[in-house]
């Protein structure tokens, strides 16, 4: 069932969350693209333990920089469910939910991503070889653990890209971009949890990841910029 309402959304929470997802995909791109690449090595695992004893400082940057994603996703995730609750609630539900899902995992895989610092510092009746070897293990579950935060986040995505269609207060274009390519998100992470391997489902997950990349950093700027068409307000066909 549904029925007709005027919506207002409001400018100042538009704007806010604008700031707040142009400032994750910062922070994020430089703990979850940046850091990792610098320190671990794929299948190295003394190499891997010599990188982070000497880059302790950009190991800790990085952890500041995802504990900073992590509270500043808690904050988008209330903001958005704030500004689309009303037009589309059980949309804005799931957005919330799967978003609010996502940030668990995020938490649980920054406590995988320390535990090899711990590893090669604190004495734990292992020898270095051995402690070595664990602290691969932990890295490798981090870097797992990022595609299956990348499950619930796409069907975040999924759910904020069809209530942008719904309301039309955002161009349409970003929220067919967000819609379509939340699909990146979920193939990537099903593929890698899976361990296939078919090339022309990695020329898929390039594009697709291209494609909501461009409308996430797109969707923030307007949010910024634009500050969701000012306070208008609508007759939108809500939910109940």
């Amino acid at each position: 069932m549904s029925t007709d309402t005027q919506t207002t959304l409001n400018l100042k929470d538009a704007r806010i969350a604008g700031a707040l997802y142009l400032t994750i995909a910062v922070c994020g791109g430089f703990s979850i693209g940046y850091v990792p690449a610098q320190i671990v090595v794929a299948g190295d695992a003394s190499s891997t333990a010599a990188n982070l004893m000497g880059q302790l400082g950009l190991f800790r940057l990085g952890v500041l920089a995802d504990s900073a994603v992590i509270l500043l996703e808690i904050a988008i995730t209330v903001i958005l469910y704030q500004m689309f609750r009303t037009t589309s609630p059980r949309l804005a539900l799931i957005a919330m939910v799967s978003r609010l899902g996502m940030i668990v995992v995020m938490g649980i895989n920054l406590l995988l991503w320390v535990v090899p610092y711990v590893l090669l510092t604190q004495l734990m009746g292992l020898n270095p070889a051995d402690s070595q070897a664990f602290a691969q293990v932990f890295f490798e579950a981090h870097a797992l653990g990022i595609y299956v935060w990348q499950l619930f986040f796409g069907a975040h995505l999924l759910a904020l890209g069809w209530i942008i269609l719904r309301t039309k207060l955002v161009p349409l274009l970003l929220g067919w971009g967000l819609f379509i390519g939340a699909f990146g998100y979920l193939i990537q992470g099903l593929v890698e949890l899976t361990f296939t391997d078919v090339a022309a489902l990695d020329i898929t997950i390039i594009g697709l990841l291209t494609i909501v990349t461009i409308s996430e950093l797109s969707f923030g700027l307007w949010l910024l910029i634009r500050g969701m068409r000012g306070n208008i307000t609508q007759s939108i066909s809500t939910e109940l």
